[in-house]
């Protein structure tokens, strides 16, 4: 057995001790999806960024750095503009008004705001949610087979099955607190790997007498930040690019952390932490395609968004190349952990227990829960074996869809005292909608991204909705 496999190994047993450890912490719902808003500012801005920067940021981004290149800074860019905008304008102002409708998800804090169309946010967010975070689950599972074949040698499927099994028990037993609490872990993980890796990187291309400038010269238009594109065509890139930064505010896997952490004056010291790990990070996950362009070219690692774990390989002996890849799970476990806890509770606290009116006791509702994340992990499995699509491709689709459907009905909620249950309902329809058929016309998505497109709109049939209506009438 070597170093690497043991490594690897001692993380895995980690995290489900840790889930082990906050089984019998989860005595009700509010326990398991919230953790009883218990989180301190380090905990929160921790959890957070795990959970934003899923195997996207570790496989999707280098691998994209790896073939497009400098184009990709306005990714790097816009996401680390809408991870402050969401600390500075979202996060307080949510943290308080959820705690005084006392909603524990977020689909029920929208319910609560407008309580005549209650009924209908609910059913609608569910469906939302289950629909677009099955597939950025798969993501997360489709990256731990890439990652465990790389390292291993595993056929990528049996990585999903290894990687999606760990995940699911460990949500299953500890809930939000076993997921906060690995999401600490992983943190550290990740941003280590993102750190360790492109410094190395770049001190290895100095050794070989390699000039990163030179190399992305000669690689053609890697070294243009409009992808080479000119007039409209590269200013659609760029905002295709920055147009990643509007999806933060509509997360529910994000917002949730918000909504737990203890105090909302600690949300001040929380973005202060999610800051300083959020641009070494993403200046990382650039630089390591970057440099591992340089080094090989794109052909030497085949399928793109393996170039991390194919470098950390190449560039380290086993043992640390095995912690610095446990970074990539982490960045995924940190991610999927998260979204099945955001779909387990869109379904039996919105669904089953306010749409539906049925109650249980706290255990047998805590145990349903378990059930239902043990379902939603199996169909996330399930896309990720027989799905075809990039990382990148099935984040994004996600991303888009859920930041445009909650997004602008967030924004507006805690923003604009006009916005009305009818303007949310149109608003998280509109982003939802227009994702899905933006998206699956190529000629449209790459005139302008659905990310940019889906969000505008839904703003905007908020807007419309809500100032022809008047809410106390209805």
């Amino acid at each position: 057995m070597t170093a690497l496999l043991v490594g690897f190994i001692v993380y895995l047993v980690l995290m489900l001790t840790i889930g082990a450890i906050t089984w019998r912490l989860n005595r009700s719902t509010t326990d398991y999806y919230l953790g009883g808003r218990t989180l301190g500012p380090w905990l929160t801005a921790f959890s957070e960024r795990t959970s934003g920067e899923s195997a996207w940021l570790l496989l999707g981004l280098p691998g994209a750095a790896l073939a497009l290149g400098l184009i990709e800074v306005w990714t790097a860019v816009g996401c680390v503009s809408g991870i402050m905008f969401s600390w500075y304008v979202i996060a307080e102002r949510l943290r308080v008004e959820t705690e005084r409708y006392n909603a524990i998800t977020l689909p029920e804090y929208l319910a609560a705001r407008f309580g005549r169309h209650a009924r209908s946010i609910r059913s609608l967010a569910m469906l939302i949610i289950v629909f677009f975070f099955t597939f950025y689950l798969a993501a997360q599972m489709n990256g731990a087979g890439k990652v465990l074949n790389v390292t291993f040698d595993l056929p990528q499927r049996s990585g999903i099955l290894i990687g999606a099994a760990i995940i699911v028990l460990y949500t299953m037993m500890g809930g939000f607190l076993a997921v906060v609490w690995t999401d600490l872990v992983q943190a550290i993980l990740m941003i280590a790997t993102l750190v360790i890796l492109p410094v190395v990187a770049l001190f290895e291309l100095s050794a070989q007498g390699i000039s990163l400038g030179d190399a992305m010269t000669n690689a053609g238009t890697v070294a243009s930040l409009t992808g080479g594109k000119a007039g409209w065509a590269g200013a659609a890139a760029v905002i295709g690019g920055l147009s990643w930064g509007l999806g933060y505010m509509g997360q529910p896997h994000l917002l949730t952390k918000f909504m737990a952490i203890r105090t909302p004056q600690e949300i001040r010291v929380g973005r202060r932490i999610a800051f300083a790990w959020a641009v070494p990070a993403f200046t990382g996950a650039i630089i390591i395609g970057l440099a591992a362009l340089a080094l090989h070219g794109g052909a030497f690692y085949g399928d793109r968004e393996r170039v991390m774990p194919a470098l950390a390989t190449e560039l380290f002996p086993g043992w640390l190349a095995g912690i610095l890849i446990s970074g990539a799970i982490a960045a995924m476990m940190s991610t999927a952990d998260s979204q099945l806890l955001v779909i387990s509770s869109a379904v039996i606290e919105d669904f089953y227990r306010k749409t539906l009116k049925r109650e249980l006791s706290d255990r047998a509702m805590v145990t349903l829960s378990r059930l239902i994340t043990l379902t939603v992990g199996i169909a996330g499995i399930l896309l990720a074996l027989y799905s075809d699509k990039l990382i990148f491709a099935m984040v994004s689709y996600a991303w888009s869809g859920l930041g445009s459907s909650f997004g602008p009905a967030i924004l507006l909620t805690l923003l604009w005292k006009k916005t009305s249950g009818p303007g949310i309902i149109a608003g998280m329809l509109t982003g939802a909608i227009t994702t899905v058929v933006w998206s699956s016309i190529p000629a449209l998505d790459g005139l302008i991204t659905a990310r940019l497109v889906s969000f505008v709109l839904a703003v905007a049939a908020i807007i419309v909705v809500s100032s022809g209506r008047d809410e106390k009438a209805l």
